[in-house]
């Protein structure tokens, strides 16, 4: 009986997909020599306005953001960075602005694709947080 057991718990680690050493619920970052956080930015100064893109890399830093560090920084401070506002959440009719920014790619190995805007207190605490990844944004035109 201790024979069978002892085979049929040879074949486990193979069973369920994982190595022995690896637990199970794990899921590789990202292949090496790639930078585990990619994203792209996109700023515009009002719906209208033309937009400035920029690339951002964190771990390491770089891109042609052009203050990759800081972005990286505020990025790493916040919780959950690109975490939307809730649907059912009281915001103040606080208005900052008609910038809207997009970030799409990959953070700590989720995908993302997300709008920022200023409309409301919420929305613009949301901006604020994270304020280095939109650089300077463009003036309106």
């Amino acid at each position: 009986m201790a024979l069978l057991l002892s085979l049929a718990a040879c074949g486990e680690e193979k069973a369920n997909g994982n190595p022995a050493d690896q637990p199970s619920g794990t899921t590789s970052v990202q292949p090496s020599g790639a930078p585990a956080d990619s994203l792209t930015v996109q700023v515009k100064a009002s719906k209208e306005a033309p937009a400035k893109t920029w690339k951002l890399t964190c771990q390491p830093t770089g891109g042609d953001h052009p203050k990759a560090a800081d972005a990286c920084a505020a990025l790493s401070k916040v919780k959950q960075p690109f975490k939307p506002v809730p649907k059912d959440q009281m915001c103040t009719k606080i208005y900052g602005g008609p910038e809207i920014a997009t970030v799409k790619g990959t953070w700590q190995g989720k995908p993302i694709d997300t709008e920022f805007t200023r409309a409301d207190g919420c929305q613009l605490h949301r901006w604020s947080e994270v304020g280095p990844l939109f650089g300077n944004v463009p003036k309106v035109r």
